[in-house]
């Protein structure tokens, strides 16, 4: 399958991803134009543009999740392809389908495969066909019928968790320990992702109660070539939101991941998936469950960048223009160990935004540090937006010399004018279970209660 060739990418974000994007296009040649909501107007991504486009106020409504103005922006520049990141409209199927139908470039899956793997019944359904394992469960909504829905809880066996089918980012999921708050938990989750998603199914899965969080990231071209790029580990997590991740996930045996891998690459020959893509799964005691895609690049790609030496977000734009990919599977080696920090602006014991003016910034630096990044001194921390502030990225040739050197690197880093954090990791990345490795997704809030 051929796609057109295009020199100019709006990128239809902000932060530190816009400006990952701009310089991956940068490296290839390519122009960039920036979209910014009106707060946004003195931030690096827009200063470095080639072109420049106000879209909105500071409300991410009516600026960064306005799709008319970001069509009317490429329009306006001229630009063949647009980049949507990570967040606001990168996994949503109907404006990816707007995007096809102006004739321009999404630089993304195809808006089905989106819609399909947005849906998670569909894709629980989808995957079990591919033969990638699924937490148990079945693969429809739920019964109206009181009792049915009952039977089917018990048939699962209690602890449930009921989903929302149009869900993601921790939101429209409740846990259900016995058959008594099985009726209420389905009747708030409905409601939660009615108002949330526009979706008010809901279905119900085993809830596993001492799970790992570990991806699998892939990529395909538009020529038959798909490739599974290696693990992450991703399970140092509060209230389901990412804290920590690393690459390779420890402590699982290559060739469980390879099989896995390979199980990825198959349901993306299936769906027709095209680029970046993440599959990610729940472990426990050594099986894999499938939970959910993610149909577009990730925050923690950078992990997978630093052990792979691969710059995953040229590869996503490379396959987007329709070049095919060089690499095969047996190119496909990691080296070493990564680990990548959020440094959001909140505080590290109560997590209240922190919004405001920083009036210091001193980042790490050495051998095998990163620092992804759209702040500096001087610049403010919005309120209207998510509040990570950088991502802190590390490699070492082992675990324990990246966990050595992340150490190092979060003494050295100071945010001053905000509160951080910081705090929060550096005590982290002394605690045993962390330094151990393999700990369940549960293990970040334990040690906080405690």
């Amino acid at each position: 399958m051929s796609r057109p060739a295009f020199d100019t990418v709006l990128i239809a974000n902000r932060g530190e991803i816009a400006l990952r994007i701009q310089r991956a296009c940068r490296g290839l040649g390519l122009r960039t134009v920036a979209v910014f909501s009106e707060p946004d107007r003195d931030a690096p991504h827009v200063r470095l543009a080639d072109q420049a486009l106000c879209i909105g106020p500071a409300a991410a409504r009516d600026s960064y999740l306005d799709q008319a103005a970001l069509l009317f922006a490429a329009e306006l520049s001229g630009a063949q392809a647009i980049h949507p990141g990570y967040g606001f409209l990168a996994e949503n199927a109907d404006f990816a389908e707007r995007v096809e139908a102006a004739g321009l470039t999404l630089i993304g899956p195809p808006s089905a495969a989106i819609r399909l793997m947005g849906d998670k019944i569909a894709a629980k359904r989808a995957m079990r066909a591919a033969g990638v394992p699924c937490v148990p469960g079945p693969d429809a909504a739920l019964p109206d019928d009181p009792a049915a829905l009952h039977d089917l809880a018990r048939a699962i066996g209690y602890p449930v968790i009921v989903k929302a089918a149009g869900g993601g980012g921790g939101r429209g999921m409740r846990l259900v320990r016995d058959a008594a708050a099985l009726s209420e938990a389905v009747a708030l989750t409905q409601e939660e992702a009615r108002r949330a998603f526009g979706n008010s199914e809901v279905y119900l899965e085993k809830f596993l109660g001492h799970p790992r969080h570990v991806e699998i990231q892939v990529l395909a071209d538009h020529h038959g070539t798909t490739l599974w790029l290696g693990s992450r580990d991703c399970s140092l997590q509060r209230r389901h939101q990412k804290v920590v991740e690393e690459a390779p996930a420890p402590g699982i045996p290559a060739e469980t991941i390879a099989a896995i891998g390979e199980s990825c690459v198959e349901a993306c020959r299936r769906i027709g998936y095209r680029g970046l893509g993440t599959f990610e799964f729940l472990v426990e005691d050594s099986a894999f469950y499938f939970i959910e895609m993610n149909t577009r690049v990730q925050v923690e790609h950078t992990v997978t960048e630093m052990v792979s030496g691969l710059d995953l977000v040229q590869l996503q734009l490379r396959v987007a223009t329709g070049e095919p990919l060089a690499l095969r599977q047996p190119d496909i080696v990691c080296h070493g160990h990564a680990f990548e920090c959020r440094i959001n602006a909140e505080h590290p014991e109560t997590f209240a935004p922190s919004p405001g003016r920083i009036i210091a910034w001193h980042l790490p630096g050495g051998p095998g540090v990163r620092i992804d990044t759209h702040m500096e001194a001087g610049a403010t921390v919005s309120p209207h937006y998510d509040s990570m502030i950088a991502k802190l990225i590390v490699h070492g040739a082992t675990r324990a010399e990246a966990l050595h050197r992340l150490r190092a690197a979060l003494d050295e880093m100071r945010v001053g004018g905000i509160d951080t954090n910081l705090l929060l990791h550096r005590r982290l990345v002394r605690e045993p279970g962390v330094i151990a490795g393999g700990f369940d997704i549960h293990h970040l809030e334990r040690w906080l209660a405690a």
